[in-house]
């Protein structure tokens, strides 16, 4: 059962390995906003992962096309609603007001 850490509140949760990292955040209480119910249209659920990427799901076509038309995309880039968690502890940045996101 990996756990995620959160930043910037520093909060750390654990979840069912194959679930999704976006379920984990809202059940840890993060207001994580996902207007398109998860199917990567939105780009709301946008995160960075910091540590663990490679115990995430592979990244699909879909997920893709939509970090391509969001500003501020990086390689450490995912939408929490495609990312299944693996084995494997993750860290995630939570993109905020603050961040200028």
């Amino acid at each position: 059962m990996p756990t995620i850490t959160i930043l910037p509140s520093g909060k750390s949760v654990e979840a069912e390995t194959g679930s999704r990292l976006l379920d984990a955040l809202l059940a840890a209480g993060e207001p994580i906003v996902s207007k398109c119910g998860g199917e990567a249209n939105c780009g709301q659920c946008h995160v960075f992962v910091q540590e663990g990427r490679k115990s995430l799901s592979k990244t699909t076509r879909t997920e893709n096309e939509k970090l391509d038309s969001i500003v501020g995309v990086s390689s450490k880039s995912r939408l929490a609603c495609q990312a299944l968690l693996g084995a494997e502890n993750v860290t995630v940045e939570l993109l905020g007001f603050g961040s200028g996101f």
